[in-house]
């Protein structure tokens, strides 16, 4: 039987809650469908105390075996080095890290905070939080650039604020079931599958950004207009498949009017862009956005921005057009 160890560092515990939530396969079925075990995760074990620790040591020491370690949040490694700003079970939380990451047959981080630092790595960083393998895009992170688990794996990258459920499970599911090496990862070492598209690709207003048509208003109901041009939308250069794999199969950020804010990416949340900035776009000469579709030269996107608006047909001003 696989088993699974989530640990929990220095975040919110948004992909927790979001994990509760997968659907495809949920975590019921991830126990009896596809019959991983548990171990212990902080908030579905019943082990606590003096039980918990017990377990813990006997993973670290590799007593009870591992395949899978699920890591949390960023690791904390202040201050000066210590850890002891994120104490866990005795014991600051990296010193955990370091032995169950060598114990462990794969190492997963979910989440922006374990995968590069996230919002607890902005500067000036005063807990130097780190990710597991990556420092925002530079790769090392706590563990090191050449770190890779018993499995022959570097650390399987799940990003997002929070990341996806299903992303989760599916992966969990592909881990613990022995289909790694199936699992192809991209430069930052996240899973191909979900993260070669971009946010863009499905999109309910892209005939608006073909057209060069955008909004000024968050939430519309109409769907009407594009949400990059005006209010800052990281859809066309943020690897997710977010318009494809819903939210609670529902929605997503632009379906709900509201512009993607790139939590996929290792510069998330992007504190270093100008104050006032976040839902504005950043424009070159006050015309074109300074951030362009990736692959896409200003130049040739000038140009062919400009034959889009000539081109553009009525229906696309129109603030009563529904998708």
């Amino acid at each position: 039987m696989p088993s699974v160890l989530w640990l929990h560092g220095g975040a919110c515990g948004g992909n927790t809650m979001s994990f509760l939530n997968a659907d495809e396969p949920n975590v019921v079925d991830l126990v009896t469908s596809f019959g991983l075990e548990l171990l212990w995760h902080p908030s579905l074990a019943l082990e606590s105390g003096t039980h918990a620790r017990k377990l813990l040591r006997a993973c670290a020491s590799g007593e009870t075996p591992v395949d899978v370690l699920v890591f949390e949040g960023s690791v904390i490694e202040g201050p000066e080095g210590t850890g002891r700003y994120d104490m866990f079970a005795d014991r600051p939380m990296k010193d955990w890290v370091i032995d169950l990451a060598g114990t462990a047959r794969t190492v997963v981080a979910v989440g922006d905070c374990a995968c590069w630092g996230g919002i607890a790595a902005t500067a000036p960083n005063p807990t130097s939080s780190t990710g597991l393998q990556f420092h925002k895009r530079e790769r090392g992170g706590f563990l090191g650039a050449e770190f890779r688990s018993r499995g022959g794996l570097p650390v399987v990258n799940i990003p997002g604020c929070p990341a996806h459920p299903d992303w989760i499970s599916q992966i969990l599911v592909a881990l613990a079931t022995g289909r790694a090496a199936d699992i192809d990862l991209d430069e930052l070492q996240r899973p191909r599958t979900f993260f070669t598209s971009f946010t863009h690709t499905g999109c309910t207003r892209t005939e608006f950004f073909e057209y060069k048509q955008s909004t000024t208003t968050f939430g519309e109901g109409t769907r009407t207009g594009c949400l990059f041009y005006e209010l800052g939308c990281r859809g066309p250069m943020t690897h997710s498949p977010c318009n494809r794999i819903l939210w609670n199969g529902q929605s997503s950020k632009t379906r709900a009017g509201v512009p993607c804010i790139g939590c996929t990416e290792p510069e998330f949340p992007f504190f270093d862009l100008e104050p006032g900035t976040v839902f504005q776009t950043r424009k070159a000469v006050g015309v074109i956005p300074r951030e362009i579709p990736e692959g896409t030269r200003h130049l040739t996107y000038l140009a062919q921005s400009a034959i889009a608006k000539i081109a553009a047909p009525d229906w696309s001003k129109k603030d009563t057009f529904v998708v």
